[in-house]
């Protein structure tokens, strides 16, 4: 769906609705984003960012894949990467803990849920969830003496049914009753719904609750997701609200989410403005990656050669990789006069695919052994079997062949078979 176009405001809440079992984090569309990890045994990948931001990352992507199974029914994983997320005792450790022993309560073992809904009271009292919690367990003890109903969702539904109605008779009043079930803590799970529905509609109402849900960062999910809806359904209006938000924020994790925002609708200019102009590093990160996600070759290239940090150069040499820019790296592998950015400059042609084995195969001619090593290495993790054969055949220094022989045994390849036959039967 463009980014211009509106469902009917009737029409999304039967969407929602259809959505199923709740959404606890569900987006309408997921920022595509790379995955870098491929390459995390590179120094030059391996320096890009602190401890404390890796473990950050790697809660939210554990509490991430936990609110996609709910949201996919699947009870037991959600129960196994909340745990994860509640060992790693970071920022999401309450949040987890809920939909733990709400999904556990979907499973039928109420009382391990209740256990968890006991642990989350003692170990986060002041939580935002206690309140979620406490109708959660209020649920569960009025159920016990009944049948588990792992999809009896009915009452909250009932209301989302009703304000449908309401809305065909007097839309205005369907906002507010939207935006109560949004901070309402009878239906916590129908948030998203609710939001989702919202941003379908072409009223200003629905755009400013959306707006305000977006700046209260006493809810960080809702906030989370308030932020997506922005960037993905309000255009020039919501981009325009993100950029207030971002300027008076000052969280670093909500900005680096409206970062993301801006990527989604295709904001360039304000996250160009973000890559050159940030003072925090982190931010100034996040930008460049979003550049790259956008295929922003010329603007990255620009930042490139204004840059005078190495560790910057990194991050930006990324973010070249991520948008595919074969043309600037190729000539960074060639001219480059930092070594471990040549290197690493090199190492990503290798990882851009077989289409950068003519320029890997050319820059083999270089005096410099580490050079030559990155090529060998870069054409291995391209699959160019065919490459490295004829490097190999060239190759008079024994060392250097032995490493071009090393890969091509590593490398499922008929042509490199057939070359380390010739070898076996001379």
């Amino acid at each position: 769906m463009k980014r211009s176009e509106r469902i009917g405001f009737g029409t999304a809440i039967a969407l929602a609705l259809l959505a199923g079992a709740p959404r606890a984090h569900a987006a309408v569309v997921a920022p595509a984003r790379m995955n870098l990890a491929v390459i995390s045994g590179f120094p030059f990948v391996n320096s890009l960012d602190a401890d404390d931001d890796d473990k950050d990352e790697r809660e939210q992507e554990l509490y991430d894949e936990g609110t996609e199974a709910i949201d996919d029914s699947q009870w037991q994983a959600a129960v196994d990467k909340f745990d994860r997320v509640i060992q790693m005792h970071g920022k999401r450790a309450d949040a987890a803990l809920y939909w733990k022993a709400w999904a556990q309560n979907k499973l039928g073992r109420r009382p391990d849920a209740l256990a968890t809904l006991a642990e989350l009271k003692r170990t986060a009292p002041q939580s935002r969830w206690t309140n979620d919690a406490k109708a959660l367990e209020i649920e569960i003890r009025q159920a016990s003496s009944q049948p588990v109903s792992p999809d009896s969702e009915s009452n909250c539904q009932l209301k989302l049914l009703a304000i449908n109605g309401l809305q065909q008779m007097d839309p205005q009043r369907a906002v507010p009753m939207l935006e109560k079930m949004l901070h309402g803590g009878d239906c916590p799970k129908l948030r998203n719904q609710a939001l989702f529905v919202l941003a379908q509609s072409n009223s200003q109402e629905a755009r400013e609750v959306i707006a305000r849900a977006a700046r209260n960062d006493s809810d960080p999910d809702l906030q989370r997701k308030a932020i997506q809806d922005l960037g993905l359904f309000s255009g020039t209006w919501g981009r325009q609200q993100l950029g207030e938000i971002y300027a008076s924020t000052g969280s670093i994790e909500v900005k680096k989410r409206i970062l993301s925002a801006f990527m989604v609708s295709g904001d360039r200019e304000r996250i160009l403005a973000a890559a050159t102009g940030e003072k925090d590093p982190a931010l100034r990160g996040e930008a460049i990656q979003q550049l790259g996600v956008m295929g922003a070759h010329d603007d990255i290239w620009q930042l490139y050669t204004k840059e005078s940090s190495p560790e910057v150069k990194k991050k930006i040499l990324q973010a070249m990789f991520v948008s595919g820019d074969t043309d600037h790296m190729t000539q960074l592998a060639r001219t480059e006069k930092d070594p471990q950015l040549r290197i690493a400059a090199i190492r990503n042609l290798g990882l851009m695919g077989s289409k950068t084995g003519d320029a890997l195969q050319s820059l083999y001619a270089d005096n410099d052994r580490e050079v030559k090593k990155a090529v060998i290495q870069a054409l291995f993790l391209s699959g160019n079997a065919h490459s490295l054969v004829a490097l190999a055949r060239k190759e008079t220094d024994p060392e250097m062949k032995k490493d071009i022989v090393r890969q091509l045994s590593l490398m499922n390849s008929k042509e490199g078979t057939d070359y380390l036959m010739e070898i076996l039967n001379k």
